[in-house]
């Protein structure tokens, strides 16, 4: 290969309108790493979603006055929250930043999933003691007993741990399953982790002793959840540089553009860890990293979005088959999700439950994206034969369903903030004033139940492809209906 042009490899390994097993297929061989990384991320997003169910209830108005004990539904928010946005995302980042590599990353990566999945342990056990009090704090919510806490430190040791050997390692390869472009982004929300633990180590410095448990978790996350944002970001907009790579055979942009760009998104933020200076009660950290969120992360991300957009209208004339659609449909809900998220941020005055419909919007953006580069993963482990054409039509409706329903969510969401529905209350302590409220209440609770659905299709198809990964051979299927 290194003697053919690129025009030609981009030719040979993403065709525009594949419709056949050997043109889904992926060239290269995927290591054990981005098997395990995924099936964890994957897992997580098992026990979330069983979860999930009981946190929609909690909102119901002619069911949460049923429930007397708001603690119930918290506990339930705090682990769904944390194994659906944290252990998710950042398990299925390692599993795609590992696919540079064709080869096992050896001890040292198995050390860090152990790590990483006996943190996922220690989380789920300290949420189970009783005298466990769940923290509603900013970005990462928390469960005030030290197993939970351990837990939760272990997970991000073992992933950062991870994170920086994939970064160390030399690759011989141009282009791996994820084209150059894409892996940028990958590499970038790496360090915008690593980012996160630095500002949070800052940011424990500079608290000082004696504070309640709400305010001490609050104060110490909130730099560090700005950070994980940034890498929530780079990793969704690195899935649609792939997506679309693949759908139409040609790159968004170029390498050299996409470490530009990228490089703009996380440049300022390496002035987080220095917010903290006067200490995390300052106005300086907590403005500081406001001002970073609502200025540093939107103009490339909309300049990504409008040059993806573009692309596909270049492309308009290319003959799709159900894999680039599907891709299509992926990108195209992941996006529209995002950008709803930048406008009712924009809109946030108070705190009522527009932060949350701000917040589900722009991460259901992230997860949507996930879920299409799930399948583009389970496409990769299968080279030999891709995924059957009637897996990649259910892709399809799935990503759609689950878009719509997240849309209905966040909508509902928003409904009630603009009527002044308080946020972070549950069952007994919501107090409802109007007739706005119900009906924003009841359309995020209808729009809950729909994107549960497209949860758990997902989870469906991913883990029917995920079982059987080990196999030493690959059953053999057709990829038409």
């Amino acid at each position: 290969m290194a003697f053919i042009s690129p025009k030609i490899q981009r030719s040979l390994s993403f065709p525009i309108a594949p419709e056949s097993a050997s043109a889904q297929a992926m060239s290269s061989v995927v290591s054990a790493d981005t098997r395990r990384w995924c099936a964890l991320a994957v897992a997580s997003l098992v026990i979330a979603g069983l979860l999930s169910l009981a946190v929609v209830i909690g909102r119901l108005p002619f069911l949460s006055g049923i429930i007397t004990d708001p603690l119930f539904f918290k506990r339930c928010l705090v682990v769904h929250v944390d194994l659906s946005l944290v252990v998710w995302f950042y398990a299925f980042i390692a599993s795609l930043l590992s696919m540079r590599f064709s080869t096992d990353s050896g001890l040292w990566g198995r050390i860090t999933f152990g790590i990483s999945i006996t943190g996922v342990i220690g989380m789920l056990t300290g949420a189970l003691m009783r005298d466990a009090q769940p923290v509603l704090s900013n970005y990462i919510p928390m469960i005030d007993h030290p197993l939970f806490l351990t837990g939760l430190a272990l997970f991000f040791l073992g992933i950062v741990g991870f994170y920086l050997v994939a970064l160390a390692r030399d690759t011989t390869s141009a282009d791996g399953p994820i084209p150059s472009e894409a892996m940028v982004g990958l590499q970038t929300a790496a360090l915008a982790v690593a980012l996160a633990l630095v500002t949070w180590i800052s940011a424990r410095t500079g608290t000082p002793a004696g504070l309640d448990s709400a305010t001490y978790y609050e104060f110490t996350i909130w730099g560090a959840g700005h950070a994980l944002q940034v890498a929530n970001t780079c990793a969704m907009l690195a899935v649609w540089l792939w997506a679309l790579h693949k759908a139409t055979g040609s790159p968004v942009v170029s390498k050299r553009t996409a470490n530009i760009l990228f490089g703009i998104l996380i440049a300022p933020h390496f002035i987080l860890p220095l917010l903290t200076m006067n200490g995390t009660l300052d106005s300086l950290y907590h403005n500081g990293a406001t001002q970073l969120m609502r200025w540093g992360i939107f103009p490339i991300v909309m300049a990504l979005l409008i040059l993806g957009v573009r692309h596909l209208w270049l492309h308009r004339s290319d003959k799709r088959g159900v894999f680039a659609r599907a891709l299509v449909a992926g990108f195209y809900a992941s996006a529209g999700l995002t950008l709803l998220g930048v406008v009712l941020g924009a809109c946030i005055r108070s705190s009522t439950t527009l932060v949350p419909a701000h917040y589900h919007a722009s991460l259901g953006g992230v997860t949507v994206a996930f879920m299409t580069a799930a399948f583009l993963v389970a496409a990769a482990i299968k080279a030999k034969t891709g995924l059957a054409e009637k897996v990649w039509k259910s892709v399809k409706r799935q990503l759609a369903v689950f878009g719509v329903g997240q849309t209905v969510f966040v909508l509902g969401f928003a409904i009630g903030g603009v009527f002044g529905l308080s946020r972070k209350a549950y069952a007994s302590e919501q107090h409802i004033r109007s007739a706005g409220e119900y009906v924003g209440l009841i359309t995020m609770g209808l729009g809950g139940l729909i994107a549960v659905v497209g949860g758990l299709w997902f989870l469906f198809l991913i883990i029917r492809e995920i079982r059987n990964w080990w196999s030493e051979s690959e059953p053999q299927h057709t990829t038409h209906t």
